[in-house]
């Protein structure tokens, strides 16, 4: 039922989140960071960093906003694909790769109602950390050198926003759209993710059925959405970047920003070359690969189905 795919959406995504979000934070970072702002080497490095200068919970700056709405997000991206295959489908025949790949568009263009506020505010408080470590350094150098009026800068301090904060900023200054910006970059992501995903996904998982009325086992199902949700992440990662980038609403210095996707992807190639796009790439893949493992692990066992089939046993 569709309740029942909604709940277990929701509580995969609430495991994956929790399990991967470090190195979400990691992966924010290491894309915003320009040439000659480099803060961060790698994403160990970042991490070892950031827990120095920010604590432990440093780490899961933002994840409230994630674990608040990825439930509604991972719900309507799952059932959304479901929902799109049924349909597509005729008289129970098996779908043809091109419907698998509509299907996965229909639920990547779903999805983005949810995602694109919730992407929005998680990367202001994920970057936060970067930016503020950048000014600190630089008012440090400006300590050590000469010049009087620099010596006697004073390192700056942070002050920490709240994604409430930040979402009553942008409705008062931009109305609904101060949090749909960068809607189309997040449509260039996770339409083309849910393409390649979806059906390459379904394809792994077939070949671990020995009957194809009978699920396949748990462990092929994560295996499956690893594989596939790795692969998916790597080839958008380029779209990625530049959502994470035209998103940001704070720069470091000297940073550029940008009026648009075009805007956005020339000054990239221009000024950072074409690697660029592939910042974080792996760490992409490592955020990706066991969120949607877990997802699908959760989503084909079918947890809120087990719940409710047991509750009747249980009072009975």
């Amino acid at each position: 039922s569709l309740p029942a795919k909604l709940i277990n959406g929701g509580i995969a995504g609430l495991i994956g989140v929790t399990c991967v979000f470090p190195i979400d934070l990691a992966k924010t970072r290491l894309q915003n960071q320009q040439n000659g702002q480099r803060m961060y080497a790698s994403l160990s490095d970042c991490l070892i960093k950031t827990i120095r200068s920010e604590g432990y919970f440093g780490m899961y700056r933002g994840a409230a906003v994630n674990l608040t709405l990825v439930t509604p997000e991972k719900a309507i991206k799952l059932a959304a694909n479901d929902f799109f295959r049924h349909h597509l489908s005729k008289d129970g025949k098996k779908l043809t790769l091109l419907k698998e790949m509509l299907a996965g568009c229909g639920a990547g263009t779903c999805q983005v109602i949810v995602t694109t506020p919730m992407e929005m505010l998680k990367i202001q408080l994920q970057d936060a950390g970067r930016i503020a470590a950048q000014k600190k350094l630089m008012a440090a150098q400006a300590q050590l050198s000469s010049s009087p009026a620099a010596a006697a800068a004073e390192p700056a301090v942070e002050t920490r926003t709240t994604a409430t904060q930040i979402t009553r900023e942008l409705l008062r200054s931009k109305g609904i759209a101060g949090l749909y910006k960068g809607l189309g970059a997040t449509l260039l992501r996770d339409v083309p993710f849910s393409i390649v995903y979806f059906p390459l996904f379904a394809n792994l998982n077939k070949l671990g059925q020995k009957d194809p009325n009978v699920k396949a086992p748990f462990y092929v199902s994560f295996l499956s959405g690893c594989v596939a949700g790795s692969t998916a992440a790597v080839a958008v990662n380029p779209c990625d970047v530049i959502k994470t980038r035209l998103q940001s609403l704070q720069r470091g210095v000297n940073e550029d920003t940008y009026s648009g996707i075009l805007d956005c992807t020339k000054k990239i190639w221009q000024r950072e070359g074409p690697t660029a796009f592939f910042k974080g790439a792996y760490c992409r893949a490592l955020v990706i690969a066991p969120l949607f493992g877990i997802a699908q692990v959760v989503y084909f066992i079918g947890i809120a189905e087990f719940l409710l089939d047991m509750l009747p046993k249980h009072q009975a």
